[in-house]
């Protein structure tokens, strides 16, 4: 099947619906992350936190996909920040993924006390250079570290993945990235589920003849966000996948403007976490 791509600001290009395995056990992600490359998935996203790699990299290896074909995404965690430690947990990340680089390696999170974010970008870019990963990017930084960061190495992350959902949509947050071309992920893009049960989403779901997880896929792609939402079953991870073959309209685009919260935040507050 013919998937939407994202072109990343270093040229390299990722599938625009991938899937997430956060919470996913270790014991359970080979057969998980193989189902959903059978389901025609080939962005995966880990993290070293989730403690799950080596699961992912027996499905990656067990999958009978060219690795060419697959995007996959790690992340440092942030006891990791100093240089040093850094290289170290890619390294370590790369054995449990049975891969010789990634294709993309994030910075999890700013985590203020934690290291200077400054060096710790400037480790990222050693190890792309490195070809250790391909594509380099963050996490849950802000605009105030995003331009630390730039302003610092004149690097600017091809991505910066942050929780985005249509209850907490990051307008001001997506419209700098949009000045610095950096691309926006959304982790927890339906909310935790959240947003299933919302009534602006089911009126325009029932309206559509679609679930309401299809609806908030489906308003993720048409904003040009990566998007990488988790099932555990290969049928909602089909019903996830089933998102190219319709689009909102106006009236839908206004009424999902008006879910938008601000105190919609579900997850960690950036400037305090870590």
């Amino acid at each position: 099947m013919s998937q939407p791509t994202v072109t990343l600001n270093d040229g390299r290009s990722i599938p625009q619906l991938g899937f997430g395995v956060f919470k996913v056990p270790q014991d359970d992600a080979t057969k998980i992350v193989g189902a959903a490359i059978k389901a025609g998935y080939r962005a995966i996203d880990t993290a070293a936190i989730y403690r799950n790699e080596e699961g992912v990299g027996a499905a990656i290896a067990a999958a009978g996909v060219a690795r060419d074909d697959l995007f996959i995404t790690t992340k440092l965690w942030n006891d990791s920040h100093a240089p040093d430690a850094a290289k170290a947990a890619l390294a370590t990340s790369l054995k449990k993924l049975g891969l010789k680089a990634v294709d993309l390696y994030l910075i999890h999170w700013p985590a203020p006390g934690k290291g200077d974010i400054v060096a710790t970008w400037k480790s990222l870019i050693a190890m792309r250079d490195e070809s250790l990963a391909t594509s380099i990017g963050v996490s849950n930084f802000t605009k105030d570290d995003l331009t630390r960061i730039i302003e610092a190495t004149g690097v600017v992350p091809s991505v910066n993945q942050i929780e985005l959902h249509p209850s907490f949509q990051q307008t001001d947050l997506r419209a700098f990235h949009a000045e610095q071309g950096i691309a926006t992920e959304s982790w927890s893009p339906l909310g935790q589920g959240a947003g299933l049960k919302d009534a602006t989403i089911g009126t325009i779901a029932k309206k559509h003849g679609r679930s309401p997880a299809q609806i908030i896929l489906r308003w993720h792609l048409d904003l040009g966000l990566i998007v990488i939402p988790k099932s555990s079953t290969p049928e909602r991870m089909a019903e996830n996948f089933g998102v190219f073959d319709f689009a909102l309209d106006k009236d839908d685009w206004t009424a999902i403007e008006g879910v938008d919260r601000a105190d919609g935040r579900i997850g960690p507050d950036p400037t305090t976490f870590g």
